[in-house]
């Protein structure tokens, strides 16, 4: 009898239904990442790169003015809404003018119900000097005019 009473309480408890997962109504917006590295590049070169998102949730994403950390790192993203499982991107341009490292970010603000920050970090160096290669002559010779 204990026993019986003992293996319908362990059924009972391994039966307990889990409450289903709500699903949140409204846009969603979800970066591949949030970070990029652009390690060492060069003085005057491309600081362009493309954060991509999707909207994950049921209704469109609409972006707002995103805001940038400074005035050399510009901004550029998707004016029309973005519809739910679209992907879209978003540009950041930093300013490669001014040799040293950077860190900025760039604040997005949406109708989703959360605020994303990417920040794209680096280091800017002059370019090296180029030198022409020289045409080593034997010893004690000298160019021949023909």
């Amino acid at each position: 009898m204990v026993m019986i009473f003992a293996i319908s309480l362990v059924n009972a408890q391994t039966e307990t239904k889990k409450a289903p997962v709500k699903k949140k109504n409204g846009p969603e917006i979800t970066f591949k990442n949030v970070l990029h590295d652009y390690g060492t590049i060069y003085v005057g070169s491309d600081g362009s790169y493309e954060f991509e998102f999707t909207n994950t949730g049921n209704e469109p994403l609409i972006l707002s003015r995103p805001r940038s950390s400074c005035g050399c790192t510009v901004p550029t993203w998707p004016k029309e809404p973005i519809l739910p499982g679209e992907t879209n991107k978003i540009k950041v341009t930093y300013n490669t003018h001014k040799p040293g490292p950077f860190n900025k970010s760039v604040t997005i603000y949406s109708n989703a119900n959360k605020v994303v920050v990417l920040r794209i970090k680096g280091k800017v160096v002059k370019k090296p000097a180029e030198a022409l290669p020289e045409k080593e002559n034997a010893a004690g010779a000298s160019p021949v005019n023909k």
